[in-house]
Formats: structure tokens, sequence, C-alpha cells
């Protein structure tokens, strides 16, 4: 008789670094025996603004700072949580990333270099504290661009939600950003787009065609993600690495305005489609082509 042996569940998973939580990405990125959390569950820095309008908290405001080190170099990671109100961006979850970026900005200053990663899955303001959460962004975007001059930002966009909002000018400022197929990034979401402009102008049911639109392959085929990975954590660990190993970026993105413009002005809402968006953007991208499975 021959046995029949059942295969490990572990061996049936797939790595995927998308399907793990906030808290479990940020771990993932930092050097193994190396993540400390601050602020975490235990010191319920959570909303005071949404028990108010009847909406349970959740003790992080879901959003993860993690100090650690990458490639032994010390570094914050700070990972926005999906699953709480869509990774949606209020007063306290704000600030925490907001001061972890600071804080990394002040060791930087002093000469000693903090390297910070953003992992973004987040709608945006959270509608509930809009006025506190478009403040509260507005500081994570200065802190962004003051770190940068230091030392590389690097942003990731994996997937589930996706990053939009005024958390997509945040991502664009990075010095780097990394996603997957599966991520997407645009300043309006495609139900906002569908609900204020009509079905007409874009059906946010038509999955195939958001992705071709905004999805992670067309932002790097267009220059506006400097990296394309699979979603594995091994290939999302070794394109951060590779992000900061390129140090810091002679000319960012969002310092080439008159490039960005003269792009603008060949573009026709009448005919334009994916292909010829990639056409017109990619000869003046990023400066990098993307890559499947490490930074370009």
């Amino acid at each position: 008789m021959s046995t029949v042996v059942s295969p490990s569940p572990h061996a049936l998973l797939h790595d995927s670094f998308i399907e793990l939580t906030a808290r479990e990405r940020a771990r993932a990125l930092l050097d193994a025996g190396t993540f400390r959390e601050l602020l975490g569950p235990f010191d319920r820095l959570e909303s005071p603004w949404l028990p108010l309008q009847g909406i349970v908290c959740q003790a992080d405001d879901g959003v993860v700072i993690a100090r650690g080190t990458i490639d032994g170099e010390p570094a914050v990671v700070a990972a926005i949580e999906s699953a709480f109100q869509g990774g949606s961006i209020g007063e306290v979850a704000g600030s925490k990333i907001a001061a972890a970026l600071e804080l990394a900005l002040a060791d930087c200053e002093r000469g000693r270099i903090v390297r910070p990663v953003v992992l973004f899955e987040t709608g945006g303001v959270r509608l509930q504290e809009a006025n506190l959460g478009l403040a509260v962004i507005a500081e994570i975007q200065a802190a962004i661009v003051a770190l940068r001059r230091h030392v590389p930002v690097v942003g990731v966009i994996a997937g589930m939600v996706g990053c939009f909002g005024g958390m997509s000018l945040a991502a664009a400022l990075c010095s780097y950003l990394v996603m997957t197929k599966q991520g997407r990034l645009g300043m309006n979401g495609p139900e906002v787009i569908e609900q204020e402009a009509g079905i007409d102008e874009l059906d946010a049911s038509d999955r195939r065609r958001i992705w071709q639109l905004i999805g992670g392959e067309q932002r790097a085929r267009t220059g506006f993600a400097d990296a394309l990975v699979d979603d594995a954590t091994d290939a999302m660990r070794s394109a951060v690495r590779d992000a900061f190993a390129r140090g810091v970026r002679p000319a960012h993105r969002s310092e080439q305005v008159d490039v960005y413009l003269a792009q603008l002005a060949q573009v026709d809402p009448q005919t334009i489609t994916p292909e010829t968006m990639r056409a017109i953007f990619a000869a003046q991208s990023s400066g990098s082509q993307p890559s499947n499975g490490g930074a370009a």
C-alpha cells in the first residue's frame, strides 16, 4: 500500500506581502529580531472623535510605528492598517506618522541617519476627522520633503486598498516608490470619480480598466513608481533595500514641474489611453526603468 502524505499547510501558503497586516509588514521589512514598536496598542493612543460618532476605536488608531534596522542601519517604518477604517488618516494616526518622520529628521540633522519607510494602504483622510486629518497629512508631506534631503524616503504601495487622496500626494513626494501590480495610486479613487463624474466617465466596477489606468504596472511604466515587484515578502524587502542603496535622489519628481507640465500639454483627454500615457510619460520618467522583483 502506498501512503498519501498531505503537504504541510505552510507549504501551500504563498509568501504574500499584501496579505500581511500592517504590523507584520513592518516586521518583515526590518532586519530579523530588531522590530520594536512605538506607541503600540497597549499605549491606548486612539481617536477621541470616533466614539462621539458611535464608531469603535482601534487602540493604535490603525497605524503601526516600528524602529529597527535595515541592512544594519537605523530605520523607522510607518505602516497603515487597511483593515481599520480603510486605512483612513485621522488626527492620531496621522500624528504618529508625522512625529515618527520628524524624529527621524531630527536624528538626520544631528548626523545620525535613520532610514524612513512609509507603507501606504489608505483611501486618504478620515472623513469623520476631516479638517484634523487634512492638517496632519500636510505635516506628513512637509516631513517627507525635509527628510529626503538627508536620506531616501521610501514609500510602498502593495495592495488591498491602494493609496488615494492627500496621502497619494505624500506617496508622490517620496524619494522612491515601490509598488506591486495589485497596488493602485491615484488622487481620487474610482468610486469617487464615478460618483462625481458619472459612470460614463469611469465605471468603478471595471476592474481591468481601473488597473490599466492607476495600477502598479502602469504607474511604473509611466515613471510615477520606481520599482514594480512581485507580491512576495522577500521581493519587497529586497526592493526597499535597493532603494536605500541608490542614495539621495538628485532631483525628485515634485521638483520637475516644467517637465511634467510639458508632458501634460501632450495629453488629449478625448483620445488618451493607458498606452499613449506610457508613450508620453516614459520618455521623461523618474530616471529608472521598472523592474520585476527588485528596485530598478
